[in-house]
């Protein structure tokens, strides 16, 4: 069967002479392509439609990662157009559930959050999405009321709410709000932070939650990485906020699994996905009461 990324990729209007292409790995909501020029250079293109049931949208993405680009957070970009991105294609290799959990690299990967959340924004220009994810939970579930989770939703809702009111009034800036290990990318100097489909105005602290939740951090890594963040003890109720978005970070995580069993966009199990997560989500819950 032919790759009709490979043709897609090729018709790009960037290129000036030959190219080669290979696939990467990675990219659920996206098709990833690396590119060498006849000069040797290589790039990354990323394919990608709109998701609207999960809110990715390709114009805030690309916003996104062209500002992350000028802060110097994440690779150059040279083109885009809808549904395309061609950025530089970096050295090196995502870092692993294991490895974002180190030490050392908790205190790299706090200084890139902190650089993500105070440096991006004089780089935004035009319209831009939030990321509020007890609105994005309720918007899950109303696509999910003949699912198979459906029996769940309302204790889940019931529970999310419980969540926001803990959380309460929030500080707002940009963050990039899907970190897994495969979105800190080390090339061998320091860490760059990838994939900014889910970006938006949000928490920091979420950003420091959904961290953890992907990474399966214990609570001295939780303790560690936000006294990496803030350079500081912190205080209970920073600690108690945290917390709550951890396990709405789960709860969302659970109900975007649900979601993508209705309408797969991968070779995946989402049904094992959906169950682990519903697990975990259950136990921090729990803890947090």
């Amino acid at each position: 069967m032919v790759d009709r990324g490979l043709l897609e990729v090729e018709s790009l209007p960037f290129w000036t002479g030959p190219i080669k292409i290979w696939p990467l790995v990675g990219g659920i909501t996206n098709r990833n392509y690396g590119v060498q020029n006849a000069e040797g250079q290589r790039f990354a293109v990323r394919l990608g439609e709109d998701r609207p049931e999960h809110g990715v949208m390709r114009f805030n993405e690309q916003a996104a990662a062209r500002a992350a680009a000028r802060a110097g957070i994440s690779p150059k970009i040279f083109f885009s157009a809808p549904g395309v991105m061609v950025s530089r294609l970096l050295p090196g290799r995502s870092l692993k559930p294991d490895e974002v959990q180190r030490p050392e690299n908790l205190l790299r990967i706090a200084a890139l959050l902190r650089r993500c959340h105070t440096s991006m924004g004089p780089f935004l220009h035009g319209p831009l999405l939030a990321f509020w994810v007890f609105h994005i939970v309720r918007s899950y579930a109303h696509g999910l009321k003949e699912s198979r989770i459906a029996e769940h939703l309302p204790r889940l809702l019931e529970a999310n709410e419980l969540l926001e009111s803990r959380v309460g009034k929030a500080e707002l800036m940009f963050c990039h709000n899907d970190l897994l290990a495969a979105n800190l990318f080390d090339d061998g100097a320091r860490l760059w932070l990838l994939d900014w489909d889910y970006a938006g105005f949000n928490c920091a602290l979420f950003d420091l939650a959904n961290l953890s939740s992907n990474n399966n951090f214990y609570p001295q890594e939780d303790e560690d990485l936000l006294q990496a963040y803030f350079g500081r003890g912190f205080e209970k109720d920073e600690y108690d906020i945290f917390q709550a978005f951890k396990c709405a970070s789960l709860l969302r995580e659970v109900l975007w699994s649900a979601t993508s069993e209705q309408s797969p966009i991968a070779a995946f199990d989402y049904v094992r996905y959906t169950d682990d997560y519903l697990a975990r989500f259950d136990n921090a819950l729990a803890q947090f009461n």
